[in-house]
């Protein structure tokens, strides 16, 4: 008798014997469907656990060998980056540059021709996962250190590994498999920085099923902002449907969000200005998944630039997700979301 067997007998045994009590055949039908169901559950973890033991075989390969970056660390990248980040930092620009910590990767990339040195183990893992039929995937975090500084004419090269393969997990998206990639970046033969990245191999979740009959459930809440002693004026703005800017009275440097202090001279003396209303999109991103509670996704949430110069982060309404672009005008307005809470939006025109 194999350990499964075992283990279901006992539970069998007892369906039988609810179903000679008197009105026992709705407990044994209970019975039942709860002995199929640990049935189901302890074939699903062997199998899942088999399926485990051919993945991290991958563990250790190399994901790619004596890679090379497309171009050396330059100057029009540096530049291009910082205007995209807002990163005015001096230590970016003149003789003696640096590139950004946080740019390690972009001098991996391989862009839309892709890299020829990747190896066959990145394949095949990634052909096991689709056959099995984890065929969605989505990137869920990086991790960065940084060993020295890349400076304008570095030439950068890479080695990378797949270092892990998680057992299977189940997320909201769906259930799959976590696979982590770790790439050292060398310039000038130099180790650089290492860069892990991860991601998640999954079988998209099916959509909840809604009984017939059932009541619908109340629609969540939007999230309450965090109101302090730091930024109730901006709240108090809003009540009053004005968008107000700090800005301080030592230095008149504008700042938003709103924080205690400057951050241009440290001066903890400020007042305020009331924003015009105008704007242009920054940069947005469209917000698919993971689904929140009380949004709708599709939708696009904007980077937005203030006629004053400042940006705030929004929601764009008044036009389809997929026609938001960057560089588009919008005005702002207050949107009531219900009875105790209004927020600043922008709207967009697509004239």
């Amino acid at each position: 008798m194999t350990a499964d067997a075992a283990a279901r007998e006992p539970a069998e045994a007892g369906v039988e014997e609810a179903a000679r009590r008197p009105d026992g055949a709705e407990e044994a039908a209970r019975k039942s469907d709860g002995v199929e169901e640990a049935a189901r559950k302890s074939d699903g973890a062997e199998e899942a656990a088999r399926f485990h033991t051919l993945l991290k075989v991958f563990e250790g390969r190399p994901a790619a060998t004596a890679g090379r970056g497309k171009d050396p660390v330059n100057e029009p990248m540096i530049r291009h980056w910082c205007e995209a980040m807002g990163d005015a930092n001096p230590a970016y620009t003149g003789p003696d540059a640096i590139a950004p910590p946080t740019m390690l990767q972009a001098w991996t990339m391989g862009g839309f021709s892709g890299h020829t040195d990747r190896s066959s183990a990145y394949d095949e893992l990634f052909a096991l996962l689709d056959g099995a039929g984890f065929t969605s995937v989505v990137a869920t975090d990086c991790e960065q250190e940084y060993l020295r500084p890349l400076r304008p004419g570095d030439a950068i090269t890479f080695d990378a590994l797949i270092e892990s393969v998680s057992p299977r997990k189940t997320t909201k998206l769906g259930t799959g498999h976590f696979v982590t990639t770790r790439m050292d970046v060398h310039a000038n033969g130099d180790l650089a920085g290492t860069h892990r990245f991860r991601i998640l191999k999954y079988a998209p979740a099916a959509p909840p099923r809604i009984r017939p009959g059932r009541p619908a459930q109340p629609k969540a809440q939007r999230p309450r902002p965090v109101i302090n002693r730091d930024n109730q004026g901006f709240w108090d703005g809003v009540r009053d449907h004005k968008l107000l800017i700090q800005r301080c009275t030592a230095c008149a440097t504008l700042r938003f969000p709103w924080l205690p202090g400057c951050n241009a001279c440290a001066s903890p003396e400020w007042d305020t200005v009331e924003a015009s209303g105008e704007g242009t999109v920054f940069s947005y991103v469209v917000m698919h998944h993971p689904p929140f509670p009380a949004f709708d996704p599709p939708y696009a949430v904007a980077l937005v630039e203030l006629a004053e110069g400042v940006r705030t982060v929004s929601n764009i309404t008044g036009v389809p997700y997929d026609k938001v672009r960057i560089g588009m005008s919008v005005r702002l307005e207050f949107l009531r979301v219900d009875d105790d809470l209004e927020l600043p939006v922008f709207r967009g025109s697509e004239g």
